[in-house]
């Protein structure tokens, strides 16, 4: 099972820390990314990281604003997101596969989070 958390409401060029909580399971083998799905738009990969530990894998849109980090114990995994925009708004959700490599297909995923809503004002 996993649990995101940490969305809300932001200005533009401010920042946010999802929070992606696993239990109920060894996640620690699996690798846990993030999508995110806006009003009316396909559920789009936004960033993505293996079990072991790296490499990362960002959207081209997110690069170098956001950063994906998992804690040592690998069932609590993080997005960092700055200097955001309003065009990052979005529900957004955490993701797992039992796989050591990390796909930009969400039907790759078997494990879901419920996803958390993050709104960035202009």
């Amino acid at each position: 099972q996993l649990q995101a958390s940490g969305g809300g409401l932001v200005q533009a060029g401010g920042s946010l820390r999802l929070t992606c909580a696993a239990s109920g399971g060894t996640f620690s083998r699996y690798t846990m990314v993030w999508f995110r799905q806006a009003p009316g738009k396909e559920r789009e990969f936004v960033a993505g990281l293996n079990w072991v530990g790296g490499p990362t894998l960002y959207a081209d849109s997110v690069k170098g604003r956001f950063t994906i980090s998992r804690d040592n114990s690998k069932t609590t995994q993080y997005l960092q997101m700055d200097s955001l925009k309003p065009e990052d708004t979005a529900v957004y959700y955490c993701a797992a596969r039992q796989s050591y490599s990390i796909s930009r297909d969400s039907r790759e995923y078997a494990y879901w989070g419920q996803g958390t809503q993050v709104t960035v004002s202009s």
